[in-house]
């Protein structure tokens, strides 16, 4: 457990370790929208895909322990760095001005992750506690055609639509910063290429949450 150790006491080993489950977080979220997405298209094919997803013995006992870790150690990790480094950049931003040195997305990741954080929680009331519920608890027998009636019904309330639509303009601002600084962290820093991630960290930061806040509000509206 050495690494674990160095991870949370050594400063370049915090933020690379940030920057993977960042990086990791990245991949499941453009994964996650997909699959969402697909309700809008076709209801059958998204009941199809979530059956999948839902009862494959690897992605359940495999790839979704590893998401939640993966989750909780990144949210753990920013308020550790945002507690380790709090006094040595308030010197800092006094000496240099950092509201002139540093974006308004840099300076406040930890307010936007806290948002994110709530929200994942709401998330994980309303589908995953859920669905644990319903195979583990109430053992019930499996319908492959529930998937995207139990996704719409949470969309019936107005409240909770724009609760969805809040939390991912946070995520939106989080991203801004975000993803370029996962890539710099882990060393792709370079006058050829930064650029180029920043455009995309930019594209990805507009599009994915717009994406899911489309989604949110076309099963509300549809289901009027």
């Amino acid at each position: 457990m050495s690494w674990l150790k160095q991870t949370f006491t050594s400063s370049i080993g915090r933020k690379y370790a940030m920057a993977l489950s960042a990086l990791f977080l990245v991949v499941f979220l453009l994964q996650h929208f997909v699959i969402n997405f697909i309700s809008v298209l076709s209801e059958e094919t998204f009941n199809e895909i979530s059956h999948f997803m839902g009862t494959n013995v690897l992605v359940q006992f495999a790839l979704q322990p590893i998401l939640i870790f993966g989750v909780i150690y990144h949210f753990v990790m920013g308020f550790v760095i945002e507690a380790k480094n709090r006094n040595a950049r308030a010197i800092k931003y006094a000496m240099n001005k950092g509201s002139e040195n540093s974006t308004w997305f840099s300076r406040n990741m930890i307010y936007s992750g806290a948002a994110i954080f709530g929200f994942l929680c709401l998330h994980f009331y309303d589908f995953w506690i859920p669905e644990i519920a319903h195979k583990y608890v109430n053992v019930l027998p499996e319908d492959s055609t529930r998937y995207f009636g139990e996704m719409v019904e949470k969309f019936h309330e107005p409240w909770r639509v724009a609760l969805y639509a809040l939390s991912f303009v946070f995520l939106s601002l989080h991203l801004m910063h975000g993803f370029q600084s996962a890539f710099q962290s882990v060393g792709a820093n370079h006058s050829k290429y930064t650029p180029t991630i920043k455009k995309v960290g930019t594209l990805y930061a507009t599009v994915i949450p717009a994406g899911f806040i489309f989604i949110a509000l076309y099963h509300y509206l549809t289901a009027l």
